[in-house]
């Protein structure tokens, strides 16, 4: 959950021709809005239905709307037409999306109430379906998760980024981030997941990293953001791992390289 000033799970990449957004939890669109204009993005992957993971799609949505639209006394619209953002997301979403829209009616705006409709080009993905977005190429590897979940491979250029979203420990995970140059790892726990649910710890991403042989990784989705969690965190991945760590930070830049 947001804290400290930070937003949940929402990580924007960029290749040479592409921006995309990987999941998009509470707060995403005003960081979102701090280095990016969303009309810019062009897709936007949902690795599963978890608050924490697409509650803000739907502000953006209507933000996408709002910059074709001009209000009495408002600025102008910045856009001529609305350019449906592909949205990439489990099967299952179309029909939550109808229900959250509706629940918010703009009465004399009624095209703010149609961001699913207009704003976004929804596309509901099966584990295991690739897309093509402008150079970059993305996976979607089904992980193990209370709710259905796939992690996100990006490749472009010969660099591969890989995401976990929420996952318990499973060879599933290693297949996703094989040879990636960068892992970015749920780590929420400061001990493995014995229950169902399906979280990693520290220690369960640097296995998971070395398995994979990743080139880096990137530790995110914590429950706790005191110091002594982190670098506990951080202590039990290297354990496992022995190439570069870091604790993600609200905001951060990671240049992702190969090799």
């Amino acid at each position: 959950m947001p804290a400290d000033g930070q937003a949940s799970s929402g990580y924007l990449v960029e290749t040479p021709s592409a921006r995309v957004l990987l999941d998009c939890g509470p707060g995403i669109a005003t960081a979102l809005s701090a280095v990016s204009d969303a009309t810019l993005l062009d897709a936007i992957v949902i690795s599963h239905l978890h608050a924490d993971h697409c509650y803000d799609l739907l502000p953006i949505g209507k933000s996408l709307l709002s910059a074709t639209m001009s209000f009495p006394g408002g600025p102008q619209a910045r856009a001529d037409k609305v350019r449906a953002i592909p949205l990439l997301v489990p099967a299952g979403a179309r029909e939550l999306f109808d229900r959250w829209a509706a629940l918010f009616p703009v009465t004399t705006m009624p095209l703010l109430d149609k961001a699913f409709e207009r704003a976004f080009d929804v596309r509901e993905y099966a584990p295991g379906d690739v897309f093509e977005i402008r150079d970059a190429t993305i996976g979607l590897h089904e992980l193990r998760h209370v709710e259905p979940n796939c992690g996100i491979r990006v490749e472009a250029g010969g660099v591969a980024l890989a995401y976990t979203g929420d996952t318990g420990m499973t060879d599933a995970a290693v297949k996703l981030a094989s040879g990636a140059d960068l892992l970015l790892a749920e780590a929420t726990l400061s001990h493995p997941d014995r229950t169902e649910h399906g979280h990693l710890c520290g220690g369960d991403a640097g296995r998971i990293a070395a398995r994979a042989g990743a080139g880096e990784l990137a530790l995110t989705h914590f429950a706790c953001t005191e110091r002594h969690w982190l670098h506990h965190l951080r202590d039990d991945a290297a354990s496992e791992f022995p190439g570069p760590i870091r604790i993600v930070r609200a905001g951060e830049r990671i240049d992702v390289h190969n090799g």
